[in-house]
């Protein structure tokens, strides 16, 4: 037995100050400790072990989008700390605030031969070397009076956008704390305002001479500054476009809409930009996903710019903000003509419309199995109110991004910083952790939706949803392949071979036998799978849906569209 006061017992409470309920990892000799408080201290925090330490860290990241707030992860230390690089890389590109734990050999056996010694001493592994690029905080802790700063640190650096890292040797761990209550540290609000003002003044100059153009990012998600984005282009009378991973921070419905930019974007956009006397770019850098096929319009359209960092757009106007609720805020203060404030409804208010935008066209698909566009609009048309959605890289995601409508109050996901196949598994599980009950008391479900080989990546964290009988629908589009990299075979190396057509796989069947408690679906119809949705929303738990596709199909992408057949 323990005093309690451990430094894993501090670390838990300060966790549950931080207003985080969950902690996800893979439990292991050089963490356990962590879990042994977490047990103790359940009525604060529940401590989830995942399958795999890459879907813990996805788990973290999803938390943090879907809550705006930090997501916490947990490893113990060699395989298990190597297993998070790539989770957190994603957090990093995508500036998703991430707390790491990592479990580090004791102290006294550091540079001496211990298993899975990663002090750097000696000729190991050095973990700090290792965890730190890929985040804006990283230390080992070498005494535990040490931790209550390192730890204020670690979250201040997440939350300015990203992971942070802190290494726990067992003996620290294990060690006695006596240290005041864990206060987290005040997120100070920055915004840089005398580029504000330039902005503004551009924008005003825009409104006396034509219309303005709203393209919205992660970033309004991040800082959950929906509804300020609805008020802030109503003030404008904007057109407003969203980056492909920000579906879900202006809905399809609202005025102005004119859909997804870039790669997998719609035509209405280019054509609101042709005409525009001004480009705002709010929460967006305009990376290559976000801008692909918009270089030239944007180049002709005076571009502002707003948010956390400049964007990749040479010649912008740009105001450094850290939280866009506020500025935006702000902005629409010193804007509004006075008429609109009481004309812009609040989100959850809003009555849905029936405009949707145009898809591109593609060519047609003679293969087996359903169509992309087919089997999106059947799920859209399944949705319920406040669903939210988790998309998977490649074709899948794709068609994810160009055909979804989702519905209000919902939440959308696709990992494109360094785009891991198989995120959305371990992100949309973290998501319904915090996000399984909807104001009213209903459950809200998540929707994973994933090809096969993103599937049979990290799919198998399925079970941690049925460990915890989570509301979670996984639509796999299944075509035994790497969709996305047979496009390219095709397209770009004429088609002489495919090393990425694999053996047939039936991954419904599969399931059901696995899980056999569990609902699981093969629907072979869009009459078929609309049933299966409508089967899987009535079911309070966990469910799967496994639909065959056409591997030659080709997506929604505007690269692969506009591409010259080799």
């Amino acid at each position: 037995m323990h005093s309690g006061t451990r430094v894993v017992d501090h670390l838990v409470r300060a966790v549950s100050a931080l207003g985080v309920t969950h902690i996800f990892g893979v439990d292991g000799a050089n963490i356990e400790d962590l879990y042994d408080a977490a047990f103790d201290h359940r009525d604060l925090i529940t401590a989830v072990v995942a399958k795999h330490e890459f879907s813990a860290a996805t788990m973290a990241d999803g938390y943090a989008r879907s809550t705006s707030g930090l997501g916490v992860v947990c490893a113990t230390s060699g395989g298990g700390a190597m297993n998070l690089v790539a989770g957190l890389a994603e957090a990093y590109a995508s500036r998703v605030p991430v707390l790491a734990l990592v479990g580090q050999p004791p102290t006294v056996l550091e540079g001496k031969g211990a298993f899975q010694d990663s002090s750097g001493l000696a000729g190991s592994l050095d973990a700090v070397a290792l965890f730190g690029p890929i985040s804006h905080y990283c230390a080992r802790v070498e005494s535990p009076a040490d931790l209550p700063a390192h730890l204020t640190r670690a979250v201040t650096a997440a939350r300015r956008g990203g992971p942070a890292v802190l290494l726990l040797p067992k003996d620290i761990q294990q060690a006695d704390l006596v240290a005041p209550a864990f206060v987290p540290p005040t997120r100070a609000y920055r915004r840089e305002i005398e580029a504000l003002w330039r902005v503004r003044e551009e924008i005003r100059a825009a409104r006396a001479i034509g219309k303005i153009v709203i393209i919205a990012g992660d970033q309004v998600a991040r800082d959950d500054a929906r509804d300020e984005l609805a008020r802030f282009a109503a003030v404008l009378d904007a057109a407003v476009g969203v980056a492909p991973d920000a579906k879900d921070v202006y809905h399809h419905g609202d005025p102005g809409f004119s859909g997804v930019s870039g790669s997998m974007g719609h035509p209405e956009l280019p054509a609101a930009l042709q005409n525009a006397a001004l480009c705002l770019l709010v929460g967006t850098r305009m990376p290559v996903t976000a801008r692909a096929g918009l270089e030239d319009t944007l180049a002709a359209v005076p571009t502002a710019a707003v948010g956390l960092e400049p964007p990749f757009l040479p010649g912008s106007v740009y105001a450094r903000s850290n939280d866009l609720a506020r500025t935006l805020t702000e902005l629409c203060g010193e804007l509004d003509s006075g008429t609109a404030r009481s004309t812009v409804i609040p989100l959850r208010r809003r009555v849905p419309r029936d405009d949707t935008v145009t898809a591109l066209d593609v060519p047609s698909a003679a293969g087996p199995g359903l169509r992309y566009r087919e089997v999106v609009e059947t799920i859209n048309a399944e949705l319920p109110y406040g669903s939210d959605v988790f998309a998977d890289a490649g074709n899948t995601g794709a068609a994810v991004v160009h055909h979804l409508r989702l519905p209000r109050d919902g939440r959308f996901t696709v990992a494109l910083g360094m785009g891991g196949m198989g995120y959305a598994f371990g992100a949309g599980i973290g998501s319904a952790f915090a996000r399984q009950y909807r104001d009213d008391g209903d459950l809200r479900r998540t929707f994973v939706i994933a090809g096969d080989g993103a599937f049979f990546m990290h799919g198998m964290e399925i079970h941690t949803a049925v460990e915890h009988d989570l509301p979670v629908t996984f639509i796999v589009l299944n075509n035994n392949a790497h969709a996305m990299c047979i496009t390219r075979e095709q397209l770009y190396y004429g088609d002489r071979y495919s090393f990425n057509r694999f053996r047939p796989a039936y991954p419904g069947a599969g399931i059901a036998a696995m899980f056999p408690d569990m609902c699981a679906y093969s629907p072979r119809t869009l009459s078929e799978l609309a049933a299966a949705v409508r089967l899987c929303v009535g079911s309070p738990g966990p469910s799967f849906i496994a639909v065959d596709c056409d591997p030659d199909e080709i997506p929604p992408f505007t690269p692969f569209l506009t591409a010259p057949r080799r």
